[in-house]
C-alpha cells in the first residue's frame, strides 16, 4: 500500500472526514486512478473498520464516523467513478422485514456493505415480501439481506423466500439474514443462504456469497 493509501486508510479509521476528501484529492492529483483510491484507501480503511469492530475493539460511534469519512472521500471519488465502470463488489438489495421499524443495525450492515465496494439499495423498514420482490425483480441484485429485532416480526423472513419462490426469482439472488433474536439455526430452517451475526461479519459473508 503507497504512503498516501495507507493515510487514507488510517485517517477514514479515525473518523477524519475533512482529512480523507483532502488526501483523496491529493492522490487524483498526483494522478492515481479512482478505482485504486477506493480499493486501497476507502475500502481497505473500512476493512480495518469491520476487523476491529467483530472483535469488539470499536463501537457503534467509532463505525458512524469511520463510515462518515468513507463518505466524504466517495463524494470526491463518485464524480469520477460514475464516469467509467464503477468498480462493485455486487449488488445487494437490504431492508427491515414487515412490521419492524428497527433500522439501526440494518444501517450499519448497509454501511459495511457500502465501505467494502457493494452497491447497496435500502429499501427502509416495515418492508412487505411483495416490495423485497418488486426490488429484487427490479434491480436484480446478487444478494438480499433481511433484518428483524422482534421475534414477532421474524416470520416476515420467511415470507419474503416464499414470495421470492412463488415469483420464481428465488434462484436468482442469495438471502442474508441478521438481527438480535436471528440465529443461524433460524436461518437454514427458513431456507435463507446465510446469518451475520453481526455488522462487522456482515461484508465477509457477502464477498463469500458472491465470489
Amino acid at each position: 500500500m503507497t504512503d498516501t493509501m495507507q493515510k487514507i486508510a488510517t485517517n477514514l479509521y479515525h473518523g477524519e472526514d475533512e482529512v480523507v476528501a483532502e488526501l483523496v484529492q491529493e492522490a487524483l492529483d498526483q494522478g492515481m486512478a479512482p478505482e485504486e483510491i477506493l480499493a486501497g484507501g476507502l475500502i481497505a480503511g473500512m476493512d480495518e473498520v469491520g476487523r476491529d469492530f467483530k472483535a469488539g475493539d470499536l463501537f457503534v460511534p467509532e463505525v458512524l464516523i469511520a463510515a462518515r469519512a468513507m463518505h466524504a472521500g466517495m463524494n470526491v471519488l463518485r464524480p469520477l467513478l460514475a464516469e467509467g465502470d464503477m468498480p462493485s463488489a455486487g449488488k445487494y438489495v437490504i431492508g427491515t422485514v414487515q412490521g419492524d421499524l428497527h433500522d439501526i443495525g440494518k444501517n450499519l450492515v448497509k454501511m459495511m456493505l457500502e465501505g467494502g465496494g457493494f452497491q447497496t439499495i435500502d429499501l427502509g423498514t416495515d418492508v412487505k415480501p411483495e416490495e423485497f420482490v418488486a426490488a429484487v425483480r427490479e434491480h436484480q441484485p446478487q444478494l438480499l439481506g433481511m433484518s428483524a429485532l422482534l421475534t414477532t416480526t421474524m416470520p416476515g423472513m420467511k415470507a419474503t423466500i416464499e414470495a421470492l419462490e412463488e415469483a420464481e426469482l428465488r434462484d436468482t439472488v442469495k438471502i442474508m439474514v441478521g438481527g438480535a433474536p436471528v440465529t443461524a439455526a433460524f436461518a437454514e430452517q427458513i431456507g435463507a443462504d446465510a446469518y451475520a451475526p453481526d455488522a462487522g461479519s456482515a461484508v465477509d459473508i457477502a464477498r463469500s456469497l458472491v465470489g
